[in-house]
């Protein structure tokens, strides 16, 4: 049991813990001196500045700076994270699949105001986040974030917004701020995205030479060094331009937000499946001829060899099944040492020079349930039979994957040279498999072609997990990117101009995402059969659905304060309204939602009874009973909406009646 503390609680180090764990970027580490042995004596405390720059809108500056890593415009980047936005996500039922029962997003907009706009109702419910950010070329478009203006006074100067109101420019090498824009365009985002994730969640970074080092500098700030899990190298085809070492490689970074909560990930091997399937086909051929088993399984895993790379030494066969010969000493010298009997001389085995790796009674256990392989004779070191069963699949440090088998899978889907790299759905699938649990979500904020959906959707057709996906995409506009482009990249989007042309739809690379994610989903429920979760819903990100009196009615003449005027923009629909009020109450975006009809009236049904919203004008009194009767959390309507003064005045009285408890807002 463990002892009581009997004494007031450190006030001061629980205080330091809570502002380590919601601000680890403010931790600071100094050396004081060196204990006897020669080790650092390292104190540890907080950057008030930074702590000050967490929790002001204002940039605070400070002459006093330590050793950190910094770029210009850094502190801006931080506040930029941190300021509001009047937006709204604007559902689109018609480019959606399965509307009303799909729990997956496909939310189009500037992926920081999207990231805000999820930051609360998604606070800590993502299990996994994947993204595939601009690598900063000299060539890449990234999203121009500028913080020494506002975003509509630089729109105005620039000229640099599309017709979607998204600000995309080229970071060409040549610009003076190359890396400070790459930087400060990812830095919020990345702060945004660490609190979306769950305390036991991780988000994996593809990147490449260009900004690996700064990447890590910013992650390790970010999420601390000491949740950083580890760097893959994903080895691609060969880099054929000519230069001084020939580019094979790209990086994906891994870090968590509490990596004392990961368990080990290990997942099923989907090699070692293929062989127990020849095994299992062998046996009927074979019977419990063992050895002609044996015998015709290595010719077969000596043929397929190269698909199964990592489980070829699972190729022993006994009456039990298909094992491989481990080691049975122990690891550094000072293992067990006790006789084992050869079962056939009656002689003591050889014992390992660093001992036996199990004690006695675990030993006789193993032997005893079939799990020692023993030699000819007592000269030859017993060795412990490891079941093919047992073998699982683990994520290591280098993947190969040819960049080139995945864009001919992209366009068999789609068609030719329409998109530049699409990422490997294998790739995508096996890191989501490690990482996930039945149920989780998965986000990707940079979507591009729409891989992680794609991933996701055949990973829950494979192992059933019902993992839901959130796809986050700037619509950049084609027609206006081709004309920045470089050749080889103006034959791509002339090429993916002309499919969508095809297909009738806009010119953006969000069309191209949906139309590869509804492809996916046809293609692998034909092949597998399986019945899950195809559908996405679409969301676009728009500006509020509230007119600029609803915020600031004290900057409006009196006249427009008048309650008979609206304060709700005349193009916006009752659902508009309803993602709003989600947003804003915290109801996760994927909900159910149903509609009905009270006395004439629309309302709305968000999680079995959670919300209930009517946005119609003149409501009844038949309306708000019917309403309180189903007893809601929340009950949200129009501000005035009510049909007469006496529904109003009996309005509180009807909740008191039916659901007291139910919290009541008008908008």
């Amino acid at each position: 049991m463990d002892k009581l503390k009997m004494m007031s609680k450190d006030k001061t180090q629980e205080n330091f813990e809570i502002l380590q764990r919601l601000f680890p970027n403010a931790v600071t580490e100094t050396i004081t001196g060196y204990d006897e042995d020669g080790k650092a004596i390292v104190e540890r405390a907080i950057d008030k500045d930074v702590l000050q720059q967490e929790i002001n809108a204002a940039v605070v500056e400070s002459k006093d700076e330590r050793y950190q890593f910094t770029w210009p415009d850094k502190k801006r980047a931080i506040v930029s994270a941190n300021a509001p936005i009047n937006k709204t996500l604007r559902p689109c039922r018609e480019e959606s699949v399965d509307f009303d029962n799909t729990e997956n997003l496909y939310i189009e907009g500037d992926n920081l105001e999207v990231l805000k706009l999820l930051q609360e109702t998604y606070l800590g419910k993502i299990k996994m986040i994947y993204i595939d950010p601009p690598y900063n070329t000299g060539k890449d478009f990234v999203y121009s974030d500028k913080y020494s203006i506002s975003p509509d006074e630089w729109d105005e100067m620039s000229g640099e917004l599309d017709e979607y109101g998204n600000r995309l420019t080229q970071n060409n090498e040549s610009n003076g701020r190359f890396h400070t824009d790459w930087l400060n365009m990812i830095y919020p985002r990345l702060k945004i995205a660490r609190d979306l994730l769950t305390d036991d969640g991780v988000i994996f970074i593809s990147i490449d030479n260009n900004e690996v080092g700064s990447l890590s500098k910013i992650c390790d700030e970010i999420f601390s060094e000491k949740n950083c899990i580890g760097q893959i190298v994903l080895q691609t085809a060969t880099d054929n331009n000519p230069c001084q070492i020939n580019t094979e490689h790209e990086y994906m970074l891994c870090y968590s937000k509490n990596k004392t909560l990961l368990s080990v990930w290990a997942s099923p091997s989907e090699k070692a499946e293929r062989i127990s399937e020849k095994y299992l086909q062998l046996k009927k051929e074979y019977g419990n001829d063992t050895q002609s088993i044996q015998k015709e399984l290595r010719i077969w895993i000596k043929k397929y060899r190269n698909d199964l790379q990592g489980v070829t030494h699972y190729d022993n066969v006994d009456e039990r099944g298909v094992f491989h010969d481990g080691d049975i000493a122990n690891t550094v010298f000072g293992g067990y040492k006790y006789d084992i009997i050869h079962p056939l001389t009656g002689k003591p085995c050889k014992i390992p020079e660093k001992g036996f790796r199990f004690p006695k009674e675990t030993m006789f256990e193993m032997i005893q349930n079939g799990d020692i392989m023993f030699g000819k004779d007592e000269t030859t070191l017993i060795k412990p039979k490891k079941r093919l069963e047992n073998a699982k699949d683990v994520l290591r440090s280098i993947i190969y994957e040819d960049g080139r088998a995945s864009t001919k899978q992209f366009e068999q889907l789609m068609s030719r040279d329409i998109f530049q790299n699409p990422k490997s759905p294998t790739v995508l699938e096996r890191l989501i498999g490690f990482v996930v649990q039945p149920d989780d979500i998965v986000m990707d904020f940079f979507s591009g072609s729409g891989t992680t959906a794609e991933s996701v959707y055949r990973l829950n057709a494979n192992r059933k997990l019902h993992i839901k996906n959130i796809m986050v995409q700037l619509p950049e506009n084609l027609d206006e990117t081709l004309l920045l482009s470089d050749s080889r990249t103006k034959k791509t989007i002339k090429n993916a101009i002309r499919f969508l042309d095809s297909i009738n739809k806009p010119h953006t690379i969000c069309e191209i995402g949906k139309e590869r994610i509804r492809r996916a989903g046809t293609k692998i429920k034909s092949e597998t059969g399986t019945e899950i979760d195809y559908g996405f819903r679409v969301l676009k990100l728009d500006s509020s659905n509230m007119k600029d009196v609803y915020y600031n009615p004290a900057d409006f003449s009196k006249n427009l304060l008048d309650t008979t005027i609206d304060n709700i923009k005349d193009d916006r629909t009752p659902e508009d309204l309803l993602f709003q009020v989600m947003l804003d109450l915290g109801v996760l975006l994927s909900e159910k939602i149903e509609e009905s009809e009270i006395a004439g009236k629309k309302v709305f049904n968000v999680a079995d009874g959670f919300l209930i919203a009517c946005f119609d004008t003149d409501v009844n009194e038949e309306v708000i009973t019917a309403v309180a009767k189903q007893q809601p959390i929340y009950f949200v309507m129009r501000d005035s909406s009510l049909s007469t003064d006496t529904t109003a005045t009996n309005f509180d009285q009807i909740f008191e009646t039916y659901s007291p408890d139910t919290v009541r807002k008008v908008i």
